[in-house]
């Protein structure tokens, strides 16, 4: 009986080549896109989320106004869900900018059980609604202390609803429409802003402008429905291209095709780089994708694996893969290796839109704002940090040493070395040395790393998200940089949920973080050190809490001003501020690379774009070969086992 069992194993083993497949088996035949996600989101409600992790969902569910242009560089916004682009308005009397949307009238909302089986569709109160309701602190946005200054009137409705009884009920904030949001029709909502603040249309694209239908609030708003995980955190609502079908963070999530995705196609046009290849689906009707599944990886070799087996779509390169995948030209840059080309792989690659930084709280009493030898303890630590090394050795040099704020590719980038910490030479950057660092140590009262207070080692604390095994290297190395000024470095890991707590309570002495560009404007890089978005006052996205009058008094004229020589030359005054004050170490910025298999069509970078899994399109018969190739069963270690099995079998009968 133990015979036949096992030759029935093998049988089937064979029959199925598949057999370690880890998704359901219906899934693997239909059309569904396999990803993966290594940190859960905090949260999915539009009017607080503000972190890259949760835009990879909520872009999809949910449509502001306008999106980038897919296939289209420089970076061009489009109507999303309006006919046209927002007609813009200057009133010199009133020193007023008024923003006119006018909406689509096929814009439907995903089934929810709010609607009560009804199609809703999307209109100019849901609109001002999100606004209204991102005007209530109690719902946490990040970007209400930035809106204030500039819708009119939002300042005086958050003193309104701050004034209301503290209650858990629900609010109709259709009854607070702040004076400068004006519902003219169903179809037509009019912004009006103080002055003139050209950036402000790229803030239509991101998630917090996007529509709020006030029966899906009241809903969520319903006795017991935040205990059972209804709530705008864990289901948000909207008309994108998917709806959330499941919302499991510790194991899966699950976006489904929308089925009432208003009309939408593929781009006809791209800039005159993009391969003619990108456009063999122009003008057929998006989504072409019916689910996606995001499993969760917290290692990157697991994930790694699965990917090479072809279990999941595309995969990011990781240090320890790096040389199995990529190998360098002689001209230096990236290519495939004859493993991944033989294996049909994409490779996508170009320097992110982004900083990685090292930041101090400027509130702590040893490292803070407030006199000049905390300055030169920052300026020492940010000269003695080599971040040359940590790209060559972590990232294999994928990656870019960032001289300042803002990173290439974002006009007002600086083109020139930073002062403090580096020195040209032959036309390149070159590290100050060691030397240096420890004269500013020696100005900032600790010479040799000396605390005089103790007399022993100075002790700074770091707080970073890095928990796994990988990450051990890293944080030994990071130890290694401070030791080089004889600082003791003391390590605090937590997980990213808990790191934003602790962000927003100021506990933090020194912090990694990073900045993925919302938009391709310098603004949107010099606002994170602005002082009225300090993160411990406003909740805002200056997580160094540093404020500096000057700095912020040329951040304002430059954030009201269209693109200019003289705008740019504010800039790179803004920059000299912050280099010389030193809230940042101004760490890299990376460079992404990823490798798609051949079998995922219409692939291209959008760094501004998080809604792009509507231009996927997947062959999966392709896809089903391939993993059929890859997966074969060993089935030798059986036959083994069965012959043994037979021949114990035969003396046992003997005997």
């Amino acid at each position: 009986m133990k015979w036949w069992l096992l030759l029935s194993c093998i049988v089937s083993l064979s029959a199925h080549a598949t057999w370690n497949n880890p998704y359901p088996r219906g899934w693997v035949h239909e059309n569904t896109l396999f990803s993966a996600f290594s940190a859960p989101p905090k949260t999915l409600d539009p009017v607080r989320s503000y972190s890259s992790n949760e835009w990879v969902f909520l872009a999809n569910i949910v449509e502001p106004p306008l999106q980038y242009h897919y296939l289209k560089r420089p970076y061009q916004l489009e109507p999303l869900i309006l006919t046209q682009m927002p007609t813009v308005h200057y009133d010199a009397t009133s020193d007023t900018s008024s923003y006119t949307l006018h909406l689509r009238d096929d814009v439907v909302y995903a089934p929810h059980p709010a609607f009560a089986g009804k199609k809703r569709k999307v209109t100019a109160t849901d609109l001002a609604y999100a606004i209204a309701r991102m005007s209530d602190r109690r719902n946490g946005s990040p970007i209400l202390d930035m809106m204030m200054p500039l819708i009119v009137g939002l300042e005086a409705q958050v003193a309104t609803l701050a004034k209301l009884p503290k209650s858990s009920e629900w609010r109709d904030y259709r009854q607070f429409n702040p004076q400068g949001v004006e519902v003219v029709d169903e179809r037509t909502l009019v912004i009006r802003i103080k002055g003139q603040y050209p950036p402000f249309i790229y803030w239509l694209a991101m998630p917090f402008f996007a529509p709020i239908p006030w029966e899906v609030d009241a809903y969520y708003a319903q006795p017991g429905m935040k205990a059972a995980n209804q709530s705008w955190s864990w289901l948000p609502v909207g008309s994108g291209a998917y709806y959330l079908a499941e919302n499991n963070p510790n194991h899966r999530m699950v976006l489904q095709r929308n089925p009432n995705f208003h009309s939408e196609t593929y781009p006809h046009e791209a800039g005159s780089t993009v391969p003619k290849s990108l456009l063999a689906d122009a003008g057929k009707p998006l989504p072409f994708i019916d689910r996606v599944v995001f499993a969760l990886e917290k290692e990157a070799v697991p994930y790694w694996t699965k990917f090479l087996q072809g279990y999941y779509d595309a995969s990011g390169v990781s240090s320890e893969v790096f040389d199995q995948a990529i190998q360098l030209n002689e001209q230096g840059k990236l290519s495939l290796t004859a493993e991944m080309r033989a294996k049909n792989m994409q490779l996508v690659s170009s320097v992110a839109t982004s900083s990685s930084y090292m930041g101090f709280n400027m509130r702590d009493p040893v490292i803070g704002q407030g006199n000049d030898k905390a300055k030169y303890l920052r300026q020492a630590i940010s000269i003695a940090i080599d971040y040359e090394e940590q790209i060559a050795i972590f990232l294999n040099g994928r990656g870019v040493v960032a001289q300042g704020i803002i990173p290439p590719g974002i006009a007002g980038a600086s083109a020139d070395c930073n002062p403090i910490t580096h020195v040209g030479e032959a036309g390149q950057c070159q590290r100050r040395s060691l030397a240096d660092a420890k004269a500013l140590m020696a100005k900032a009262g600790y010479a040799d790393g000396i605390d005089p207070a103790t007399g022993k080692a100075l002790v700074l604390y770091y707080d970073t998200v890095s928990t796994g095994a990988d990450d051990k290297a890293q944080l030994d190395w990071m130890r290694k940089q401070f030791a080089k000024l004889g600082i003791q470095l003391v390590i605090r890991s937590t997980d990213y949920n808990r790191f934003q707590e602790k962000m927003l309570a100021g506990n933090a002495q020194i912090f990694s973080w990073g900045w993925n560009a919302d938009y391709p404007d310098a603004e949107n890089f010099l606002f994170l050190l602005a002082g009225g978005n300090a993160k411990m006052d406003a909740g805002g996205e200056n997580a160094s809490n540093y404020k500096n009058p000057q700095f912020d008094a040329l951040y304002e004229q430059i954030a009201r001003m269209e693109d200019s020589s003289e705008r740019r030359a504010l800039i790179q005054q803004a920059v000299a501020i912050v280099r010389e004050d030193a809230p940042w170490v101004f760490g890299l910025h990376p460079q992404s690379v990823s490798l798609f298999h051949g079998w995922v069509n219409n692939v291209y970078p959008n760094l501004m774009a998080n809604n792009t899994l509507k231009y996927r399109r997947i062959d999966v018969t392709q896809r089903e070969q391939a993993q059929e190739r890859w997966n074969q069963p060993v089935l030798w270690p059986f036959a083994v086992g069965a012959l043994l099995l037979i021949g114990l079998v035969g003396l046992v009968w003997r005997k």
